[in-house]
């Protein structure tokens, strides 16, 4: 059995509010093999999104080890860390967080060049990619020209210009029309990066039913379905 791309073991997250220690998650065990799809479900509050943050090293568990593609983040310089997440994760968000002043080709090509790709490799990759996502009239438009659901397929397409190991994503289709939502998870579903693995954090049932296996989060752990 090939090792997973990314895992955690016995992982938990508190926050001290005044006398008070609360318990956001605990003991939470995960384990995604390459290419699967996972969705992610709880109510608000329960501690997804901070479970997301963890995994994509974002953040620092109180306990508890996180493993992606093989090296425990934890023993990693900061700048390593960095470094190494920007090769293995891919991130796609509620909101796209596309800085206004780049075009999508720009955009995507940005992880590519952080990376210590070449300018025209990197820009390659991204026109490829914007085109697989049906944005190849739109490579130089920036995101004050695109809709909502065409600014959230150039966030992953650049979430997957370093053909990372998996990508993690926040409510992805969270803040888009019916429409563009539907066009988004098209995309999530219909693209063959069979060594890409995803992990969806969503309240949306139909984006939940859509993935290989749900995970709900209850009372800090995760439960499967």
């Amino acid at each position: 059995m090939s090792e997973p791309v990314l895992s955690c073991r016995d992982l938990g997250k508190h926050f001290r509010d005044g006398d008070h220690e609360i318990h956001v998650l605990s003991g939470v065990e995960f384990c995604l093999a390459g290419g699967e799809r996972v969705a992610i479900v709880g109510r608000s509050g329960s501690g997804k999104s901070t479970l997301l943050n963890l995994l994509g090293g974002l953040d620092v568990p109180t306990a508890g080890e996180i493993r992606i593609a093989g090296r425990n983040v934890a023993s990693l310089s900061e700048r390593d860390r960095c470094g190494w997440r920007n090769q293995q994760l891919g991130f796609v968000f509620q909101f796209h967080h596309l800085l206004p002043e780049f075009t999508a080709l720009e955009a995507v090509a940005m992880p590519a060049r952080i990376a210590g790709r070449a300018r025209a490799e990197a820009q390659a990759a991204a026109e490829l990619l914007l085109s697989q996502v049906g944005l190849e009239h739109r490579l130089n438009h920036r995101p004050a020209a695109l809709s909502g659901g065409e600014r959230q397929r150039v966030a992953i397409a650049r979430a997957l210009v370093n053909n990372p190991s998996c990508v993690l994503m926040d409510e992805p289709t969270g803040n888009l029309d019916p429409e563009s939502a539907e066009q988004v998870l098209g995309l999530m579903t219909a693209m063959e990066r069979t060594n890409t693995a995803f992990v969806v954090v969503t309240h949306d049932p139909k984006v939940a039913a859509r993935m290989d296996r749900q995970l709900e989060l209850v009372n800090g752990q995760l439960v499967e379905h």
